[in-house]
């Protein structure tokens, strides 16, 4: 465990941190780092938040080794490979899973303790200005300077869709299934739909993606969504889209999702993952007077700070999209603020990652949203099958996609779909923070064979001058 929280009753610190998910504990680590006495209340055994614990983490240990799984059992032999049998061994995948959540956590709490930040155990809400109320064994009051709301978010759950955490679940059950199921009904194409329907297709399920929209991954190019739709149907999942769920319930050990002007479905268990609303609730906020948005989220100013003073937010609990990565930076950004007077995030630069296979990833507009706001730009398309590294890997399908403004070149959005896409995007993400041209991205030596070379070639084609297509 961390440092405990000292005994008295109004602990006093800089800076309390109310929730140690990507946000809250990466603020609080940036704040000690600053030289700020820092708390941080997490009313969870292990740091992290959802990302860590039943989230981002855990869903991609279980996609890598469900991919290693569909590669040994179908993959190996244009490699002249042969394996003789291959067989699933889903407890020691589960194990695996766990094992790697307990070191991230575990690593968590070491930065804790590297940097003296104290953490308190427990339940906590707004006792009032500057003050932290904390149910738990022993509950206990913080008095701060500043108080950052770092909370997260919480599934949705849908009208007529009973959960009962088992068979009618969310992703949390799903990344625990005892056994692989007949058919999984999965309701939402969303990023946690799409990486979880492949994780059990892959380990033998039959599965059925249920998605109230005409589209998957809403809110991507829809062009690069729509590829993705293909390939993923091509290994097994099947998608209904337009689809509108009325109800899901459990009966004995099977399941029946009821589908707005259609038959029922009957399935095995049901994953119902169509979205996440920020967790606001119980948390005090009328005491000192915070307010919130149409959407329920915190609202804040663009220095983080809320309609409190001293109260600060930041995460799925704000404005913008609900990633990992634009908490932390937001937590440091937030902090720095306090501190220095000064911090930034880049919020045209931030990326999103579907982890399926072949993986998905965007930073910056898409092609819908630069028509919609009639923004003049050019577009250059680099396919994988046409780089050698893809060929090798035998991971061809796919392209790059780079999108700059056709007046000033500017980058304004690239988009790709192929092996490790997530990778692939730091580098546009980087392009785009510093306002880069196509032409700079084109001009950059890329070593070769590499997979970056689709980049390189895909900006070349906004010039319409790609050297290998």
């Amino acid at each position: 465990m961390s440092t405990p929280a000292p005994s008295d009753t109004a602990a006093r610190f800089d800076l309390a941190v109310l929730g140690g998910g990507p946000g809250g504990y990466v603020a609080a680590i940036r704040a000690a780092q600053l030289g700020l006495r820092v708390a941080c209340v997490e009313q969870e055994p292990a740091l992290g938040g959802t990302c860590l614990r039943v989230g981002c983490i855990p869903s991609k240990a279980l996609l890598e080794s469900s991919e290693r799984y569909a590669e040994a059992k179908n993959g190996l032999l244009a490699h002249g490979v042969r394996v003789a049998s291959v067989e699933l061994d889903l407890a020691a995948m589960h194990a695996r899973r766990q094992g790697v959540v307990k070191t991230m956590t575990q690593g968590i709490d070491f930065l804790f303790k590297k940097h003296g930040i104290t953490r308190v155990v427990g339940r906590g809400s707004i006792a009032g200005p500057g003050r932290l109320r904390v149910e738990g064994e022993t509950p206990t009051e913080l008095q701060a300077t500043h108080v950052l709301l770092a909370t997260g978010s919480r599934v949705v759950e849908l009208p007529g869709v009973e959960l009962d955490g088992d068979r009618v679940g969310t992703s949390t059950e799903a990344l625990a299934y005892p056994e692989v199921p007949g058919h999984l009904v999965v309701i939402g194409a969303g990023y946690i739909g799409l990486e979880l329907g492949s994780v059990w297709s892959r380990l033998g399920a039959k599965v059925t993606i249920l998605e109230y929209l005409d589209r998957v991954l809403p809110g991507m190019d829809s062009e690069i969504a729509n590829e993705a739709r293909r390939t993923l149907a091509k290994q097994g999942l099947e998608f209904r889209l337009g689809t509108r769920v009325v109800g899901a319930r459990a009966h004995g050990d099977r399941c029946v999702v009821e589908i707005e002007g259609a038959a029922s479905l009957e399935c095995d268990r049901v994953l119902s993952c169509a979205g996440r609303a920020p967790r606001t609730a119980e948390l005090g906020l009328e005491a000192v007077g915070i307010r919130l948005d149409d959407r329920g989220r915190i609202e804040i100013d663009d220095r983080f700070r809320t309609t409190a003073p001293g109260f600060y937010a930041v995460g799925d609990v704000v404005r913008g999209p609900m990633l990992a990565h634009k908490a932390s930076e937001e937590g440091v950004a937030c902090v720095e603020w306090i501190v220095n007077g000064w911090g930034h995030v880049g919020y045209d630069a931030i990326p999103g990652i579907v982890y399926t296979h072949p993986e998905v990833a965007t930073v910056g507009k898409s092609e819908d949203e630069l028509k919609a706001a009639g923004v003049p730009h050019r577009k250059g398309v680099f396919p994988f099958s046409a780089n050698g590294r893809a060929r090798a890997l035998g991971q061809a399908e796919g392209r790059v996609k780079v999108l700059a403004h056709a007046e000033t070149d500017r980058i304004l959005g690239v988009h790709v779909i192929g092996p490790r896409a997530g990778d692939l995007i730091a580098e546009a993400a980087v392009a785009i923070e510093l306002g880069a041209s196509s032409e700079d991205l084109a001009r950059s030596c890329h070593a070769h064979p590499t997979l970056a070379e689709s980049l390189k070639e895909a900006a070349l084609a906004v010039d319409g001058r790609a050297l290998h297509v």
